[in-house]
């Protein structure tokens, strides 16, 4: 069975694929936080900003089989031309995506994004695949399209990641996740200055900001 918090369709908002139209199917469930409030200050990841608990979200359910899921991913993309891109994301999309689950939106003609935090292995199909390393959590994928590291992050700093296999290496500034509607983050402010320096020092690395908070989409 597989358990989606919300899927929805909508631009991609940040990193190499930023402006894409894709389907996002978020995955309920995490190994570096419970999503839960209460046990924030104890988690791997603290400072996570997505609501990823249970499965009552816009277009989520259980599902039971790949070929279910994949079909119901299918309805959210518009009938015109154009590849299909599914963005699998989460919480942690990869304690539920396999192979079989790969294959079935390869069947529905979709390209298969992922977005990850490295801990856990990747079925073999995936078309681009984003790592997105927390804290100390031991990163277990070796190659990836795109590397797309939170900063500033103490124990996840870019010169641990300098051997890391990608194509592409981002910083994406790290916003506080509890800044109401409308407020100034000024935490992200002064992370946006950090990571632009740290990109004009160390060209390897390219900065991406969130476009999609930024136009005020999904």
């Amino acid at each position: 069975m597989y358990r989606v918090k919300e899927a929805f369709y909508t631009l991609q908002g940040e990193g190499a694929q930023a402006g894409r139209a894709a389907v996002f199917c978020r995955f309920s469930k995490c190994n570096l936080w419970t999503g839960r409030e209460k046990d924030r200050a104890s988690a791997v990841c603290t400072f996570c900003d997505t609501d990823f608990v249970g499965t009552d979200g816009q277009n989520g359910g259980r599902f039971d089989t790949a070929d279910q899921l994949a079909r119901h991913i299918r309805q959210l993309w518009p009938e015109q031309s154009g590849k299909p891109y599914v963005v699998c994301t989460g919480g942690e999309p990869l304690l539920q995506l396999d192979d079989a689950l790969v294959r079935a939106f390869h069947d529905q003609g979709f390209e298969v994004g992922v977005e990850t935090n490295g801990t856990l292995p990747a079925p073999v199909g995936i078309d681009w695949l984003c790592v997105s390393p927390k804290a100390d959590a031991p990163v277990v994928i070796e190659r990836c399209d795109e590397l797309k590291l939170v900063y500033p992050q103490p124990l996840a700093m870019p010169e641990r990641f300098t051997d890391m296999l990608a194509t592409h290496f981002f910083l994406s500034p790290m916003a506080s996740p509890s800044v109401a509607d409308g407020q100034p983050d000024t935490i992200k402010q002064s992370n946006t200055r950090k990571a632009t320096d740290y990109c004009l020092a160390n060209p390897r690395w390219r900065l991406t900001l969130q476009m999609h908070k930024i136009i005020g989409i999904d």
